[in-house]
């Protein structure tokens, strides 16, 4: 059975930066489709960021150029780099794992404020 779980979420200041985790367990982790998705305060759930198995990636535009996935294959382990935070990009973030099934993690919640 896949778990994944979710680090790195925290308080960053506007222009800040933030490194969050995901680590699956119990998973063929190298031929998933991996993606970062948030969830605002009264807001639905969105794409943030996808990575294929091969290693390409696809942002949403309000994020592209300031944050970077990436992922360890080899450790089973996904990330999410942000940089130049905004207020906005205060959500929960939820790694989700795509292989035939489908699984998310509890989230971790980023916070932007001053």
């Amino acid at each position: 059975q896949v778990q994944l779980a979710e680090s790195g979420g925290g308080l960053a200041q506007p222009g800040g930066s933030l490194r969050l985790s995901c680590a699956a367990s119990g998973s063929i982790f190298s031929a998933a489709t991996m993606a970062w998705y948030r969830q605002a305060p009264g807001k639905e759930r969105e794409l943030v960021a996808m990575i294929w198995p091969p290693g390409g990636t696809n942002y949403a535009d309000s994020v592209k150029g300031r944050f970077t996935i990436s992922r360890d294959n080899a450790k089973n382990m996904m990330y999410l780099q942000m940089n130049s935070l905004k207020p906005e990009d205060t959500a929960v973030y939820y790694c989700k794992y795509v292989a035939g099934v489908v699984v998310w993690g509890n989230g971790t919640l980023v916070t932007v404020s001053s």
